[in-house]
């Protein structure tokens, strides 16, 4: 419990360095959120949306799972794709993978994990669409970090032919879909050539 305690004392420190630096800045998050982006990620808790491309609360709209997958029938995710399109009227989608992404490297080894296999099914089926590349990567950690990419190019096809992003185009509407990747050796994040939309 005593750890629980030390999360309230820090979240007590956060917000109130946030008032000293702003004394505005929860009266403005309250009344309303105009993310241009979405950002669709990884759980991984080495990788803090928010924080790694600077943007404050309120102005990225972020949807997580292990893997950074996107399904046709995770109706969680195609909810928080429409909200964002359609309601919010973002501009970009990212899709982010990043390397050492433990998902990736489960599905890659094709690990027992429990019910998360089911999940990661679907990142497997990836690597075995891209056989014929990862399998002359003799470095394990090479390979995991393309499968990385791979799995994120996938993922940004996928949300391009769902019906939300569709009837986006149709009706003209400013919307891109991006894949990147970030480091967290480094920090840094990288652009694949996985772009969709306006910018494609």
């Amino acid at each position: 419990m005593s750890k629980l305690k030390d999360l309230f004392q820090n979240n007590r420190r956060w917000a109130a360095g946030k008032v000293k630096q702003d004394p505005n800045f929860f009266k403005k998050l309250i009344h309303v959120q105009r993310p241009k982006f979405l950002w669709i990620g990884c759980s991984d808790s080495r990788v803090p949306a928010n924080d790694i491309v600077g943007l404050l609360p309120g102005e990225l709209f972020v949807h997580r799972n292990v893997g950074n997958v996107v399904v046709h029938t995770d109706l969680n995710c195609l909810s928080v794709i429409q909200y964002a399109v359609d309601v919010l009227k973002v501009t970009d989608i990212i899709v982010c993978g990043h390397y050492g992404c433990g998902g990736v490297t489960a599905a890659l080894k094709k690990s027992k994990l429990g019910l998360i296999d089911n999940w990661l099914r679907h990142i497997q089926d990836v690597a075995t669409k891209y056989e014929h590349v990862l399998s002359k990567i003799k470095d394990q950690k090479k390979r995991g970090d393309k499968l990385c990419e791979f799995n994120v190019i996938e993922q940004v096809y996928h949300i391009a032919q769902t019906t939300i992003f569709q009837d986006a185009l149709k009706r003209k509407q400013n919307v891109t879909i991006h894949g990147w990747v970030y480091s967290l050796e480094d920090g840094l994040l990288n652009e694949l050539d996985a772009v969709q939309g306006k910018a494609g």
